[in-house]
């Protein structure tokens, strides 16, 4: 059987947002970081905490990371999986709109507060991401 991925071109168009956002929070965090006195490669900024930029930018990317693996796998699943191309392609809009969105509150706010409200946008776009594998699950499970 071979899979038609052509119904899935919106699905794989946002997973190539989601590679270029990791490129850009990549590229903003490093050039943060070597943008400060005494920067060393390889280790966190050495100003933690969410009052300093760098730091905000430098855990924007370790956190679209650390969620990397099982937003890129779970889209990958579900479209092997036979999931509906539609419900796949919206929800997965929900999850790098939502990832997009706390990007940019964690960029723009410094605060130790939580919840925040970037907090609110990590957690759409989460229950988005468990929606994905949901999704894929129950195509398997159907075919």
């Amino acid at each position: 059987m071979m899979l038609d991925l052509s119904e899935y071109n919106g699905t794989i168009l946002w997973l190539g947002i989601l590679l270029c956002l990791i490129l850009l929070q990549w590229l903003v965090a490093s050039y943060s970081k070597a943008s400060q006195p005494g920067a060393i490669p390889g280790l966190p900024p050495r100003d933690a905490g969410h009052k300093h930029f760098t730091f905000r930018a430098w855990r924007t990317h370790q956190n679209t990371l650390e969620n990397a693996a099982t937003m890129i796998g779970g889209a990958i699943f579900a479209i092997l999986a036979g999931a509906n191309p539609q419900w796949l392609e919206g929800i997965m809009a929900i999850m790098i709109v939502s990832r997009i969105a706390h990007m940019v509150l964690y960029y723009g706010i410094a605060t130790d507060k939580n919840p925040s409200p970037r907090s609110y946008f990590f957690m759409l776009s989460w229950f988005a991401n468990v929606a994905i594998i949901i999704l894929g699950i129950s195509a398997v499970v159907s075919n």
